[in-house]
Parts: C-alpha cells; sequence; structure tokens
C-alpha cells in the first residue's frame, strides 16, 4: 500500500501515543486491511438486504439491515484507529477491493440460503484473520490499545456468525436424515 507524502500540518501534529513510527505504522497497515474486509463485508451484506427475495424476506431483511448498521459502526472505529496510530485510512473501493483479504462477488444473486451462508462464511473467515491480526500487533507492534480493538471487532463477528449459523444450522442435519432416507 503506497503512502502519500505527509503534509506540513500533519509533520507538526504527530501525537506521541508511545509507540515508534515502525510500530505504527505496521499497526496502519493491519487495520487498513481490517478497514478493507469491512468494506467488502458491508457492501455484502447491503446488496443481499437490498436482493432479498422469498418467504423469510422481511426477517432477512431486517436482519441483515442491523447487521450492516453495526458493520458501519465498525467501520468507522477502525478508520479512526488508522488515524490515531498516524496512517491514513484507507477510503476508495479501488484500494478496498485491492488490500481485502475477502472476495467481492459481482453479478452474482444467490437465493436467501446461500446469501445466509455466504456471509457466515465471509464471518468466519474475518474472525480468523482477525486472530491472526490481533497476534501480530500484540506480538511485533506492541500496541495493546490496537489489539483490543480488534478483540472488540471479533466479537462483533462471532455474534454476527452465530446468528447467521444458527439460521442456516438444519441443513447439514437435513442433509444426513436426505442420505438416511435413501439408503433405507
Amino acid at each position: 500500500m503506497p503512502s502519500r507524502p505527509t503534509t506540513k500540518s500533519e509533520t507538526h501534529h504527530k501525537i506521541n501515543i508511545g509507540l515508534s513510527d515502525e510500530q505504527r505504522l505496521g499497526s496502519a497497515q493491519i487495520l487498513n486491511t481490517v478497514l478493507a474486509d469491512l468494506h467488502i463485508i458491508y457492501v455484502k451484506t447491503r446488496k443481499y438486504h437490498w436482493n432479498i427475495i422469498g418467504p423469510q424476506f422481511f426477517g432477512i431483511h431486517t436482519l441483515l439491515e442491523q447487521q450492516y448498521t453495526q458493520l458501519a459502526d465498525a467501520i468507522d472505529i477502525i478508520a479512526e484507529r488508522v488515524r490515531m496510530v498516524g496512517g491514513r485510512a484507507l477510503g476508495t473501493m479501488a484500494e478496498f477491493i485491492e488490500t481485502s483479504r475477502l472476495e467481492e462477488q459481482p453479478e452474482f444473486y444467490p437465493n436467501a440460503r446461500d446469501m445466509i451462508h455466504g456471509l457466515l462464511h465471509d464471518h468466519e473467515a474475518t474472525i480468523r484473520n482477525l486472530r491472526e491480526d490481533i497476534k501480530k500487533v500484540e506480538e511485533e507492534y506492541d500496541d495493546a490499545t490496537t489489539a483490543d480493538i480488534l478483540t472488540q471487532q471479533t466479537e462483533i463477528h462471532e455474534k454476527i456468525a452465530w446468528m447467521l449459523g444458527s439460521m442456516v444450522a438444519d441443513d447439514h442435519s437435513l442433509d444426513s436424515q436426505q442420505g438416511a432416507s435413501k439408503s433405507r
């Protein structure tokens, strides 16, 4: 991620938070990756919110609205932390797509159940990535505040994953019941 030159006002207003430039920039880079991941999952959640159809429309539509609202708040927290450590927060879809560890799915409009599965998988991947990010921020950059913020973000994704997973929990049991019925 290329860095833009620092302006006079940014150089003059550099805040000493007890981290070296290397620690701060390392944390900022991780935070920008998380920011990119959050934007991809946010946009996907909005897309599914807008395009959900079927008998569960209202419930899923409402749930996804709650979730993208939570994600919007999380995005702001992460972007502000990037700035607090002296970095520049990414701010374009091109930057988010280039930096994210998640995949966009243009022109893909799955059914309701596949939407839930797709979002669940993205949240699970985000949780796993955040755990690695937390470890790196703690061990390599000694940035306890960023680690704490990322831990709080993990809790958000774990709750969302739990809710989404609960909605599709019977998928595997139905598959195994159908298989058992066929073998009789």
